[in-house]
């Protein structure tokens, strides 16, 4: 197998599915932004400071302390202006990191503190998009992005924003999710919204597996039926090594960081739970930085991506919030390569799983696949099978 090199990695086209609006804004952006509403809450007025306080609070080790961060980022996305310009940009940034496709998510209902209504806040975040896809092809790197909505966990409005974007399905919204703390506020909450989308036919992912453990991706799957897993790195707990549970055996290899990659698969065993997502080819959309940040994984070496690759697990690569991690999809790819032995071939079949995977029409997934991702890493020199 390859070794790829820096620009291989920035080359590479890139599929993104879980990728939050509100943690990916350009810190110079929030300051102006701030200044032009009159919010005077930042903890630094540097845009370099400003980052470094971003990621540093992130670090925290704890999803509730790690989702305080996005107090600042919602502060200054509450007009249509700001909104505009920062799903803009957020395209653009994609797009100038080397990704093809992205789905771009947020929560409608958390814009509204300055007068905004749920469509205004669609609308604004949809004409940013097209404005930010325009001007990325204009630059000479086409990306298509479309829209996830989301609703809280803890709240109680989950068919209403359910019905929103079945109302804008075609204005640039493919799909719904559900973002929050995890622990005290199952996906089951939210059926009837669930339920709903399935009457319409439209897909839906849910965060799932991250802070909480089998019982949330239990009830995501089977309870509500969700197309896709949001992280979803916890199915690791339904996975034993030598008859031990994955996280024990993996206490005594802290200090081999080829120990993923070197593992032989006869000794591992799944569960009737991770055997059923595996079958079902249930995208896992793993973010592994992030889940660093959170204590969902240990080390890049020994995050479980490498585990449920080398299994065939349907895992896709992902940023989650790339101010907080202060990532991109190729640093994600870059961490994967250097300390978990990845190679060009195991960045091609995510990023194919990923677009399998994505929320758009099969046709409109295949011609990304066949017309930009393979030829794209055939021009790389990797053109090894995918299954």
């Amino acid at each position: 197998m390859s070794d790829p090199l820096p620009d291989d990695l920035r080359r590479a086209p890139k599929v993104l599915l879980h990728d939050h609006l509100d943690g990916g804004l350009r810190p110079q952006t929030i300051i102006e932004l701030a200044d032009s509403v009159g919010y005077e809450g930042l903890p630094a007025k540097d845009a370099d400071a400003l980052g470094t306080w971003f990621r540093e609070s992130a670090d925290s080790g704890s999803l509730p302390r790690y989702l305080e961060t996005f107090d600042q980022t919602l502060a200054v996305m509450q007009t249509r202006d700001g909104l505009f310009r920062v799903a803009s940009e957020c395209a653009q940034d994609l797009a100038a990191d080397g990704v093809v496709y992205a789905e771009s998510r947020y929560a409608p209902e958390q814009h509204l503190v300055r007068g905004l209504t749920l469509e205004g806040v669609v609308e604004a975040v949809n004409a940013g998009l097209r404005d930010g896809e325009a001007k990325a092809a204009a630059a000479g790197h086409p990306i298509r992005v479309t829209a996830l909505l989301t609703a809280m966990r803890h709240a109680a409005n989950a068919t209403e924003i359910a019905r929103l974007a079945i109302r804008y399905r075609d204005e640039g919204v493919s799909g719904f999710d559900i973002a929050g703390a995890e622990a005290g506020f199952p996906p089951t909450r939210h059926l009837d919204a669930f339920e709903y989308l399935q009457r319409e036919n439209f897909h839906f992912t849910i965060h799932a597996g991250e802070a909480f453990g089998l019982p949330s991706i239990w009830e995501a799957i089977q309870w509500c039926g969700a197309d896709r897993l949001g992280h979803g790195v916890r199915i690791v707990d339904d996975i034993t090594v030598d008859g031990s549970p994955f996280s024990e055996w993996l206490e005594g290899q802290t200090d081999d960081p080829e120990a993923l990659t070197a593992l032989e698969l006869d000794r591992v065993r799944l569960g009737r739970l991770a055997a059923y997502v595996r079958d079902k080819r249930i995208p896992l959309e793993m973010c592994p930085s992030s889940n660093l940040q959170t204590s969902a994984a240990v080390s890049i070496a020994h995050h479980p991506i490498t585990l449920l690759r080398r299994l065939r697990f349907r895992v896709t690569l992902n940023t989650d919030n790339r101010l907080m991690s202060a990532t991109s999809m190729t640093r994600e790819a870059t961490l994967l390569c250097d300390e978990a032995g990845w190679t060009l071939e195991d960045l091609r079949w995510v990023t194919i799983n990923a677009m399998k995977s994505a929320f758009i029409p099969f046709d409109e997934r295949l011609a990304l696949i066949d017309d930009v991702i393979k030829p794209g890493y055939a021009a790389l020199g990797q053109a090894a099978p995918v299954a």
